[in-house]
């Protein structure tokens, strides 16, 4: 499947082209703003990847997880004809599109939500909503409602209801059917494994190459794969143990991961990454120079990878708690890549030299990893091709720092020395 080739550049769209987040104004005039993303759609070829794994597009109150319609592209970004112009020009390219279906809940601004409130148990869509109301109801009167850990303009979505069945359903073959390769899941911790089981067998039989991607943050990422009809899980486990183990000198705790890593990715490819948009940078975690060396992980691991925006800079950013606290890990790119500063062109070549190195290697998409030497500041792995001779050998050093990749036959494929 085409997965198998799949490396993502991650981009949170409203951040990307400098929307508007906390301060919208629900009356401003449609900016065509996807276009800008547009323009770097080159940069992401020439980077190595294979396709934009898209936070979300849809129309929303504030930072695109409140959606208020599925079927509507976010003004602040453009309207379907935008939309469909990026499909067009990434698919000249070879690109894929995964965009972000946040089914999990909408935004307290969504037009059935209001509806339900307005008018009471009877509105037609009050099963979407988990809601407990006032007994002898009368108007003017709130329900208790679900929302999403706490946050009360997040109001959750009722997954037993058929009627969320159908519309998530039908969102995801809408949009399908205008382009795009799959899905990220958002929240799909929170959803109950049998909703997905309702839901994705039947947009696999109009799609069958769809990709389905879940966010689950922790657990058996296989056997929630599993249970859930899933292709792959966001491997934070993996994540956790790349910058804990560079930020702590602590190898064991990587080389112990990376064992349970080899399990997850016998029943499903897990998508893997450094960072995304709700983290910490990984250059702030663990500074640029061990940052070259959770990319070399990155690449020479089973697993989907993904690269997010700015990461391949040397970008820096630290997720605050509190109303604008995603800011620095969600951050503006200029109109163009000439503009870009000259300062992140070392993250840049060294990122490309890893993505080529990959390419090279496809087979690590489904490699195994065994310890060579293990120690806190040292780390040396060989991943080799479970149905093939193929190997190399992954050596990395956290006190210099310093990565090298090496060949069977000895030809040094990366190498940085900090």
């Amino acid at each position: 499947m085409w997965i198998e080739h799949a490396i993502w550049w991650h981009v949170y769209p409203l951040g990307f082209v400098g929307a508007p987040i906390r301060d919208r104004d629900p009356q401003a005039p449609m900016v065509h703003s996807l276009a800008h993303l547009e323009a770097w759609l080159d940069y992401a070829v020439e980077l190595g990847t294979s396709g934009l794994l898209l936070g979300p597009i849809f129309d929303s109150s504030t930072h695109g997880y409140d959606t208020t319609d599925y079927f509507r592209i976010d003004p602040r970004l453009g309207d379907e004809d935008d939309f469909d112009s990026l499909v067009r020009a990434a698919k000249q390219r070879g690109l894929r599109i995964v965009l972000d279906g946040v089914f999990n809940h909408v935004g307290r601004a969504h037009p059935a939500f209001i509806r339900t409130i307005e008018e009471g148990p009877s509105a037609p869509e009050a099963d979407w909503f988990r809601l407990t109301w006032p007994e002898a109801w009368q108007p003017g009167q709130q329900p208790e409602y679900g929302d999403f850990e706490g946050h009360g303009d997040l109001i959750a979505l009722n997954h037993d209801s058929p009627a969320v069945e159908r519309l998530v359903g039908d969102v995801m073959r809408h949009w399908l059917a205008r382009g795009v390769d799959g899905w990220r899941l958002d929240a799909a911790y929170a959803v109950d494994p049998a909703f997905w089981t309702r839901v994705i067998p039947g947009v696999r039989q109009e799609f069958p190459e769809a990709w389905f991607l879940g966010e689950v943050i922790h657990g058996d990422y296989a056997q929630i794969a599993t249970t859930s009809g899933l292709d792959s899980i966001t491997q934070y486990e993996l994540w956790k143990a790349t910058w804990s183990a560079l930020a702590d000198a602590n190898f064991y705790e990587l080389a112990h991961a990376l064992t349970r890593h080899d399990e997850f990715a016998e029943g499903m490819l897990p998508q893997t990454f450094v960072g995304n948009h709700d983290v910490d940078r990984i250059a702030t975690k663990v500074g640029g120079p061990k940052a070259v060396l959770a990319a070399t992980v990155l690449f020479t691991v089973a697993g989907v990878p993904s690269v997010y925006y700015g990461d391949e800079q040397a970008y820096t950013g630290e997720k605050t708690v509190g109303w604008g606290g995603d800011d620095q890990v969600r951050p503006v790119f200029p109109a163009t890549p000439s503009e870009l500063s000259p300062l992140g062109s070392w993250m840049h070549r060294v990122y490309q030299d890893l993505i080529g190195m990959r390419r090279r290697h496809p087979w690590l998409v489904r490699a195994r990893t065994e310890q060579v030497e293990l120690s806190n500041e040292r780390f040396v792995y060989r991943a080799r091709n479970p149905e093939g001779p193929e190997s190399i050998t992954v050596e990395l050093d956290v006190l210099r720092p310093s990565a090298q990749v090496t060949g069977a036959d000895g030809q040094v494929l990366f190498r940085y020395d900090g």
